[in-house]
């Protein structure tokens, strides 16, 4: 590292891009039911929508993996404002259900890239346990930032502002890091063969790396199924959406500001299976309680899910080192690209418990409340199997060397 490296502005600039990320992620779960009104979007639709978001975000973020060392965070960082910003203004001014898949894709894009540029940047500016504090940080500004996104949401939408206004405020993030990024000097690389793509390559083709990558895709679509659909599933479940979503990210935001002693407790294989259970519980929960009890499950659910990225990915840093920038990519890309495979499915699910409530008499409120927890329940799949593989993984671990050094890095 060299001392002309101003760490204080760019690990700012990262947590700015990163609320950025959280903003197109709560600001569109909260103008879902919008979008659909007024492009006559169903349910299915919408879920190739948002599908786009995370489809956009694994590719971009791979490609920055593959080529971090060749172009740099910096270059990387540009391309993330363009993304955004043309993803932004496209969303605006779309015209129907084309345009707003396009767009969405584009700020996927964007998203992917602060991820590709940001983790490894910050992992080379700060050494031992500052580096841990550090990233545990800079991944706490995703929940957190989907508390201000949430609350601006349903403040903006009480006050019967349209969904092209709650857009326009992605904006703001996204010119601070801009600004803040800018003429900056970035940080090189400090881990030794982690800049070679044949050793990368080579150290992903081991058993704990391809178990962390088929466990990540559980753990992602077991955090982000209910939260993107939170608008639609808890809409009739007479507690408010947005606030569900905000006391959810909240909870997981201060989880991971003290995720330290959690997991330095707990381990890294113990946090990971006490979460699966906990989100068990939580989904669980959300598919029967109403009212006041729903808040009770979105803690619940939080405390779950909470630590499910930023340990899973630690987990890589930690057991797998020599996979480097382009293993750290390749994890959050698989997460990212599974949750978009599954976003059409929960739609179609959606639709299909739909059709069979409104079969049986159901209807209004009481019909959008029993499909909702129906599709919840066939969610809460995806945490049971995590229960099963997080257990293997707990007793696999429990006698490797590699379990004795705790990282709760990302």
């Amino acid at each position: 590292m060299t001392d002309n490296i101003n760490r204080s502005a760019l690990f700012n600039a990262s947590c700015f891009a990163l609320i950025t990320t959280a903003f197109t992620f709560a600001i569109r779960a909260g103008i879902l039911p919008q979008l659909g009104d007024t492009f006559g979007l169903n349910a299915e639709q919408l879920g190739f929508i948002n599908s786009m978001w995370f489809l956009g975000f694994p590719i971009s973020m791979i490609l920055g993996g593959l080529f971090y060392h060749k172009i740099g965070p910096a270059n990387i960082m540009r391309i993330a404002f363009v993304m955004h910003t043309l993803g932004i203004l496209l969303t605006i001014f779309a015209d129907g259900y084309n345009t707003l898949l396009i767009s969405t894709l584009f700020i996927g894009f964007g998203n992917g890239c602060t991820e590709a540029a940001c983790n490894p940047m910050i992992a080379d500016m700060y050494t031992g346990v500052k580096m841990n504090k550090m990233l545990n940080r800079f991944h706490m500004w995703f929940p957190g930032g989907i508390v201000l996104g949430s609350l601006i949401s349903k403040f903006m939408t009480d006050l019967n502002m349209g969904w092209e206004a709650q857009i326009w405020i992605m904006m703001v993030p996204t010119v601070i890091y801009a600004v803040l990024f800018f003429g900056k000097t970035f940080p090189q690389p400090k881990v030794e063969g982690a800049t070679s793509l044949v050793e990368n390559l080579k150290a992903m083709i081991s058993p704990v790396f391809i178990f962390l990558f088929i466990a990540m895709a559980l753990t992602a679509i077991s955090e982000f199924g209910p939260q993107q659909w939170v608008g639609l599933i808890m809409g009739s479940s007479g507690a408010s959406p947005m606030l569900i979503l905000a006391l959810t990210t909240g909870v997981m935001a201060v989880a991971r500001f003290f995720a330290g002693p959690v997991v330095q407790t707990l381990g890294q294989t113990g946090v990971l299976l006490a979460g699966a259970i906990l989100a068990t519980l939580g989904i669980y929960l959300f598919s029967t309680v109403t009212g006041p009890m729903a808040y009770v499950a979105a803690v619940v659910f939080a405390l779950g899910v909470g630590y499910f990225w930023p340990v899973m990915v630690g987990a890589v840093a930690q057991r797998v080192p020599l996979s480097g920038a382009l293993g750290m990519s390749i994890i959050g890309g698989v997460g990212m690209f599974s949750t978009a495979i599954f976003q059409p499915i929960i739609g179609g699910w959606i639709d299909s418990s739909n059709a069979a409530m409104s079969a049986a008499g159901l209807s209004g409120a009481d019909l959008e409340l029993a499909a909702g927890q129906e599709t919840l329940q066939k969610i809460m799949l995806f945490p049971i199997i995590l229960i099963v593989l997080f257990t293997i993984f707990f007793f696999w671990q429990k006698s490797s060397k590699s379990s004795a050094a705790v990282s709760t890095a990302h």
